[in-house]
This record gives structure tokens, sequence and C-alpha cells, in this order.
């Protein structure tokens, strides 16, 4: 049966509340310092600047494209799928890889390092202070039960099975502040932060991936759109409409 615990009030002074201020001191303290290293004279592709607003104002072609007539959703189709010069057709000899342009861009590569050196540095040096300074204390309590496999998420550090799951070390508390003050962060810095972690593991694990692929997406999902017009005799009936109202 699992075991009730009473948490002092010295635990929630001197672990749960320092240690929620730091990770978001620190959060802070690393979008700066990110922003200082980011390349001053860096400015955006106009290339893919354009890339992306073609597969935005396609998306939004798909999603509307049973409110506008017939005749107009093809000639807009053809304008984006046409195979000789359609804005979603790439060519094969122009599709370039990514890592191909960031070896073509040593900025590229510079900037790229220096976000991974503000992320990964702060992190480690945060998890061995609190592995040093707090390891192996019960935090808090989550006020809802949990099921067994919240466990190895909850409990790091703390090897007793007879624990309640809903109790959380200090070990478990930092990720959890590190994947969650994401919300907090957006909120204090603005959407647009260099402290969104989750983002950025994203698009490490991303990398390397060809750019072209999302156009030659796009242009699929296109192609395959049946039009069904959502508005038969539309005309007809609001002019209906509109002599009853007058009569």
């Amino acid at each position: 049966m699992a075991e009730d615990l009473v948490l002092d009030t010295a635990i929630r002074d001197w672990v749960l509340i320092p240690l929620s201020v730091v990770m978001v001191l620190i959060g802070v303290l690393r979008y700066f310092v990110s922003k200082l290293m980011r390349s001053s004279s860096q400015l955006p592709d106009p290339k893919i600047v354009k890339e992306g607003q073609v597969i935005i104002r396609a998306r939004n072609l798909r999603a509307a494209a049973n409110f506008i007539p017939a005749k107009s959703f093809r000639a807009r189709k053809v304008y984006y799928s046409n195979e000789e010069n359609g804005l979603l057709f790439v060519p094969k000899g122009q599709a370039q890889n990514a890592q191909a342009q960031m070896f073509s861009d040593p900025n590229m590569a510079m900037d790229m390092m220096k976000k991974n050196l503000s992320m990964i540095i702060p992190q480690t040096l945060t998890f061995a202070w609190v592995n040093f300074f707090f390891s192996g204390f019960v935090a808090a309590k989550i006020p809802f039960p949990l099921t067994q496999r919240f466990r190895s998420m909850l409990q790091n550090g703390i090897d007793l099975s007879t624990v309640d799951v809903s109790y959380v070390s200090s070990r478990s508390w930092y990720f959890l502040n590190l994947f969650g003050l994401r919300g907090l962060f957006s909120l204090i810095l603005g959407e647009e932060n260099a402290t969104d972690d989750t983002q950025r593991m994203m698009q490490m694990s991303g990398f390397g991936m060809d750019p072209s692929k999302s156009l030659s997406a796009e242009k699929d999902g296109l192609d395959i759109v049946q039009h069904e017009w959502a508005l038969p005799k539309f005309e007809q009936r609001a002019e209906a409409v509109l002599r009853k109202l007058v009569s």
C-alpha cells in the first residue's frame, strides 16, 4: 500500500521555490545571452520566406476550395501545381539539402553551434547543481491520483515503490520546469523566444531534412483535392430571400 507523506514546509521554502525561481531566471538569462550571441548581420533567406508564404497560401486554398467556383479553383490549382512554372513545383536539380546549405554558409553553422551551446551548457550546470544539493528530496505532491506509469517520470532519484505516485522528487521537478515553463516564457519574453527547448530539440532532430519536401507535399495535397461547390445556386436563393423581404 502506498504511503502518505507529510511534506515539511522547509522543503517548500528551501527546495521547491528556489528551484523554480532559479529555472525561470536561468531561462530569462539564456534568452538574452542567445540574443547577444546571435549574428547581428544575419537576415532571413528571401527564398525560404517566399516558400513559406507560398505554402501558407496553398493551405488556405485547400481549406477554402469548396467556397470558390470550380473555374476559379482550377485556375488557382494550375497556378500552384503547374509542372512548368507552378509555385509548388520543385525541379529535381534545384532541391538543396539543409545540411549542404549549412556547409556552404559558415555563418549558419556558427549560429547553430552557438544556439546549441547556449542550451546545453546551462542545462548541464543546472542539472549538476540540482543533483548535488537537492537530490533525494520529495518536493511536491500533485493534487490528483496518477497511475504507476508516471512513477519513473515524477520520482526520479527516489527508489521507494511504496511512495504514492503523485509525489514529485526534486530531480523530477527540475525536468518538469525545464519542459513546462514554455507558456511562462512566452508570456514574459514573447512567442518567438530563444528558451523554447522543446522546439529547439525538434529542430535539431529534424536537421538535414530537404526543405523542398514541404513544397512537394503541399503540391501532392493540392492535387488530390476534389472540388465540391458548397454554395450551389446561392445567388438565386439570395435573390429569392431578398424578394420575400422586400414584399
